[in-house]
């Protein structure tokens, strides 16, 4: 039976969430709204218990079972924060809960749900992937009677998920357009159907990552269509097939719907620390990454806009790749590969070109006598019409170049695989140096070594600390070495040298991975 929009509003209004929920704060993001010349408001959900908003959907759920559903018990098929709501909840109202994960399911998700639960949780692992653990949660619904509490279509989870949209009214009813993550489809639409009645010049922006559009593909054929595939780095919203409830609301009460990329994603992570210290998950900063997009691409200005960071549940080692990739998102760097002629100065002659912006990265390697293949990473400060100038620059000196910033593989795989051995035998020393991280430490490394000796290796990456570590290599002649020395002195940088590094002759040397003591 379809539930109509009043009854949807009958039960956000009545709703139970508040026996666990919190009801989150409402922030201004300060720099940001100075960056985007926009009001910018963000609904911190992170604050549940649990760190996301799947609590309140639910934990709604659960309050409406029948004394003999609560008896029998409930499951649930997840791997991340619909499990970890489910378990809070149960624990709360003291009802047995099964949470079927896959096996693949990291430690630290599997550990959190025990947590959450306690002695009223138990944790199945099957399957290696997400659609197997839901049919076996299914299969044990039927076979012991469990209530199934579906992560996102069904009405009371979605009326849980849409207390947000009462907060959002009675904290800031001002706003005039809210960005909402889209994954199953729940949040958007248990929020969209609130809003909507009671202010329906408020527009309703849907995000989705382009690796797991399906409300967008839904949209498009009229009806929910099931994904190929889809990514894993957005993994609290990596949805196949959009629920079809949450579709019917999406469809009636949504405006528009805009993708993000995953590097888009990692600059809205950053966007949001920027602003509150808060480490936002993947998911959680779709709705700041597609706010940011869309200020840009229709030139929004003088707005109240609104965001909802929906969870916190990070991996802690998703941060190394979050800030790699977070200012290509913001187009504040770019990435490429340039060819450059394999002759004295050659290096230095690129980089003056490149008129003294700040680089960070550079790797080089020997490649042939005529030529050689680095890959370089270039903060910019005006965005890709900087890039675009840059690129005329080098073109019109001779260089062949070749723009990366949007190749995933190369971002993701080669540029740490740029390398290999030098296809002839040299007098090749290699040395890791600390750089001071000021403007000139580049060039003055390269005016003091790179025109005397060839240089046949340097990699380079500028993380924002106060010394940039470097590893470079030089072709040093017979019976030159202590005038190199002489050369490496007047740097005043830190140095060592690593020729006889295990790693260094196994990988990269002429020496066809012999060791030496």
């Amino acid at each position: 039976m379809m539930v109509s929009e009043g009854e949807y509003l009958k039960k956000i209004l009545l709703s139970h969430v508040y026996d666990v929920a919190v009801k989150s704060d409402l922030v201004k993001l300060d720099k940001l709204s100075a960056a985007l010349d926009n009001d910018i408001w963000l609904k911190r959900e992170d604050q549940q218990p649990v760190k996301s908003f799947k609590l309140r959907g639910a934990y709604n759920r659960i309050s409406q079972l029948t004394e003999a559903q609560r008896q029998a018990g409930v499951i649930a098929a997840s791997a991340g924060n619909h499990a970890q709501g489910v378990a809070y909840s149960a624990r709360i109202k003291q009802i047995k809960a099964v949470i079927v994960m896959p096996q693949t399911t990291p430690d630290i998700k599997v550990d959190a749900v025990r947590t959450f639960g306690g002695d009223y949780v138990q944790v199945v692992l099957h399957g290696t992937s997400f659609d197997a653990a839901s049919s076996e949660a299914r299969r044990l619904s039927d076979e012991h009677g469990y209530t199934f509490i579906p992560p996102f279509d069904d009405a009371d989870v979605i009326a849980g998920q849409g207390t947000i949209g009462r907060e959002l009214l009675e904290q800031n009813p001002d706003l005039d357009t809210l960005f909402i993550a889209v994954g199953g489809g729940g949040l958007a639409a248990g929020i969209a159907v609130y809003l909507k009645q009671l202010k329906p010049d408020l527009k309703i922006i849907a995000v989705e990552s382009e690796e797991s559009a399906c409300l967008k593909a839904a949209l498009e054929a009229g009806k929910p269509v099931e994904l190929p595939s889809v990514g894993i780095f957005a993994d609290g919203v990596a949805v196949k097939l959009i629920g079809t409830e949450t579709f019917r609301l999406c469809q009636q009460y949504v405006d528009e719907v805009i993708t993000v990329s995953s590097d888009e994603i990692c600059a809205g992570i950053k966007d949001i620390f920027d602003d509150t210290r808060v480490i936002a998950e993947p998911a959680g900063a779709l709705s700041v990454a597609g706010m940011r997009k869309y200020v840009q691409q229709h030139g929004l200005k003088g707005r109240k806009l609104g965001g909802i960071l929906c969870g916190a549940n990070i991996n802690f080692h998703t941060l190394r790749y979050v800030s790699e990739r977070c200012e290509l998102g913001e187009q504040k760097e770019a990435v490429f590969a340039v060819k450059i002629p394999e002759q004295s100065g050659a290096f230095r002659n690129f980089c003056r070109l490149l008129g003294g912006r700040a680089i960070t990265e550079f790797n080089y390697r020997f490649a042939s006598d005529k030529e050689a293949h680095i890959f370089v990473g270039l903060k910019l400060r005006e965005g890709r019409a900087e890039f675009a100038h840059i690129s005329q620059t080098l073109n019109q000196a001779g260089y062949q170049l070749f723009d990366l910033s949007d190749n995933e593989m190369a971002k993701l795989h080669v540029r740490y695989m740029v390398g290999g051995r030098p296809p002839a035998l040299l007098n090749e020393h290699i040395f890791s140096f600390e750089f001071p991280e000021h403007p000139g430490a580049l060039m003055k490394f390269l005016d003091t070594l790179g025109e005397r000796w060839n240089i046949t290796l340097f990699h380079y990456r500028n993380h924002g600390a106060a010394e940039g570590l470097v590893l470079a290599g030089f072709d040093i002649p017979e019976g030159s070495r202590s005038e190199f020395d002489r050369h490496v002195a007047q740097l005043g940088y830190s140095f060592e040298e690593q020729t006889d590094n295990p790693a260094y002759r196994f990988f990269l040397s002429d020496l066809n991975g012999v060791f030496t003591d």
